[in-house]
């Protein structure tokens, strides 16, 4: 009787153990076209696994203080100067995905590389696919992804527009606030690619290109196709990591 008994609760371990929800509770700020989801405070809008680099490890979170508005730019700055990488990795599931970030736009450039380095994006995923438009990253459901903003600060990035990059396909830009944004800040957190082969060039002007994918246009358009439930969310969670390339 007692060996019945404990394969009967093996059964029912197995089952409910394989009910895993693909599509967890989800951020209700993340509806309108390009808008990101809420960073504690503030409302968000746009219109697996290799090693790390062994010569610039991974930034411990202890290794610099919260960031402040104030004194964003000259951190940006002296960072850009001391980390000039400007070549990326995504990696997901569908494969990988290279993308090229501008040297003109070098507060957008600094802050990616620094988040990078400091793991923000790792376990952050593809949070929104509008299809023929855009996907959009840098955001999850996570606790994981909520302390590790806090740990970072809250800040805004000036746009660099005068770059003139636009938003053609391919495309690498930056999300930004919503509200009271009339300089058009970007979020440092989240980023989308433009998909449509005509572009997105409402967009210009409006958000900052600072980048554009140089391989692995083809797992965009996987990502792209992906079905979608509340929010343009994917309802399979789409985990990314990023890791610097040179």
């Amino acid at each position: 009787m007692t060996r019945h008994l404990s394969i009967v609760l093996s059964l029912l371990f197995l089952i409910f153990a394989s009910c895993e929800d693909k599509e967890k509770s989800r951020n209700n700020n993340i509806k309108a076209p390009l808008n990101t989801a809420k960073p504690e405070k503030d409302s968000l809008k746009i219109q697996e696994n290799e090693a790390p680099n062994k010569e610039k490890p991974e930034i411990k979170l202890s290794d610099y203080p919260v960031l402040v508005q104030e004194e964003l730019i000259p951190f940006l700055t002296q960072f850009g100067k001391e980390n000039p990488e400007n070549r990326i990795k995504i990696s997901t599931s569908f494969g990988d995905i290279e993308v090229q970030l501008y040297n003109d736009t070098p507060l957008h450039r600094a802050n990616f590389i620094y988040l990078t380095k400091r793991g923000y994006f790792n376990g952050t995923y593809f949070h929104r696919v509008a299809k023929g438009f855009v996907i959009q990253g840098g955001n999850s459901d996570n606790r994981e992804t909520s302390d590790k903003r806090n740990n970072i600060g809250a800040y805004l990035i000036p746009s660099e527009f005068e770059a003139g990059h636009r938003h053609t396909r391919g495309a690498f830009s930056a999300a930004k606030y919503a509200k009271q944004n009339v300089s058009k800040a970007s979020s440092p957190f989240e980023f989308f690619i433009v998909l449509s082969q005509n572009g997105a060039h409402h967009l210009d002007n409006d958000h900052t290109v600072f980048g554009r994918v140089t391989k692995g246009m083809d797992v965009v358009d996987v990502i792209a196709k992906q079905d979608v439930g509340e929010g343009e969310w994917p309802l399979l969670n789409i985990r990314m990591k990023v890791e610097i390339i040179e």
